[in-house]
């Protein structure tokens, strides 16, 4: 198995050639999450922390953490739900059915956006770099799912379509509920804390 920092650096120099090794290894959701998708998601994250941090006078540690902790839940999730959906949608885009062949194309099609996300600190161009992040993941999403999936040419556009839709989503709805539980906890901890000083 190629280790992770080689697996990201091929997939994003050389993703084409990369795809066809992929095609090559045997992988599960659970091992994938844990060796790839998790990793990544707690660097994005400490970087998304780091840009809270920064600007701790507007937002507070506390709401740093609470942040952190979000992103990385989120990040699991929609990787998890999103698999099981793609795999779902896979005959009707005339594309084999196989829930690890579905992991291996979400998790590594979105190592851009995963790279991105460190460099999410910095104003601006941080901004810049996580939509640039963005597009190439739908790239490789393109390239990988030929080999993986073994999609027809004509049908791949609108599985990518598809797949950016449901993603988002997907992202939106764990959004509100992740967050409006992961914030409204932190109201109520900081309220009480108030009530002891």
């Amino acid at each position: 198995m190629t280790s992770l920092m080689d697996r990201v650096k091929n997939i994003l120099t050389n993703p084409k050639g990369e795809w066809e090794v992929i095609n090559t290894e045997t992988a599960t959701v659970k091992g994938l999450l844990t060796s790839y998708v998790l990793p990544l998601s707690l660097l994005a994250a400490a970087a998304s922390f780091l840009k809270f941090f920064v600007f701790s006078s507007l937002f507070g540690i506390a709401y740093s953490i609470a942040y952190t902790i979000f992103a990385v839940i989120v990040t699991v999730l929609v990787f998890v739900i999103a698999t099981y959906v793609i795999d779902a949608l896979a005959p009707s885009f005339k594309s084999e059915k196989d829930i690890n062949k579905s992991a291996q194309l979400v998790a590594y099609a979105g190592t851009a956006g995963y790279v991105a996300g460190l460099f999410s600190f910095i104003p601006v161009l941080g901004g810049l770099i996580s939509l640039a992040g963005a597009v190439y993941s739908i790239y490789l999403f393109y390239l990988g799912i030929g080999p993986l999936k073994k999609t027809p040419e004509d049908q791949k556009i609108v599985y990518i379509i598809v797949y950016i839709l449901v993603s988002w989503a997907i992202y939106i709805v764990l959004f509100s509920v992740v967050a409006g539980i992961l914030f409204s906890s932190l109201i109520t901890g900081a309220a009480a804390v108030s009530v002891f000083h």
